[in-house]
């Protein structure tokens, strides 16, 4: 019976609005604390504003769309990995530094990949 108290403890299952909750919470967060995200959000909201206002098609606002929510995935990631390893460690480690680089290295191809999705996207548009 406290085994049963436990598990449930531990294992608590929320509601879907606590749950919707938390990750606005997390959203929140990261907008008021982290430069990069409003960096990223500005990026995304002109890149996606200048393909309404070029009338891209239907499937070239989902490809513009797609890379923009993976630029915020990874920058989330990256910021959720770098706060896990300033926990984790105070003193400076070597392979702490790794994993951080590594998490903004994700962050880095994204950006970069959507650079080129936006290039393929916009160059026939500006360069006529």
């Amino acid at each position: 019976m406290v085994a049963k108290k436990v598990f449930r403890r531990i294992f608590k299952f929320h509601g879907l609005p606590e749950s919707f909750e938390f990750a606005f919470k997390g959203i929140f967060y990261l907008f008021l604390y982290h430069r990069n995200m409003r960096i990223i959000f500005l990026l995304g909201l002109a890149a996606f504003l200048l393909g309404v206002g070029f009338q891209l098609s239907g499937i070239e606002l989902v490809a513009l769309s797609i890379t923009i929510t993976i630029v915020f995935v990874a920058e989330i990631f990256n910021t959720a990995i770098e706060m896990l390893m300033d926990m984790l460690k105070v003193k400076y480690h070597i392979r702490i530094k790794l994993v951080k680089d590594i998490a903004a290295a994700v962050v880095l191809l994204a950006s970069l990949n959507a650079v080129v999705v936006g290039f393929i996207l916009f160059a026939k548009r500006l360069f006529k």
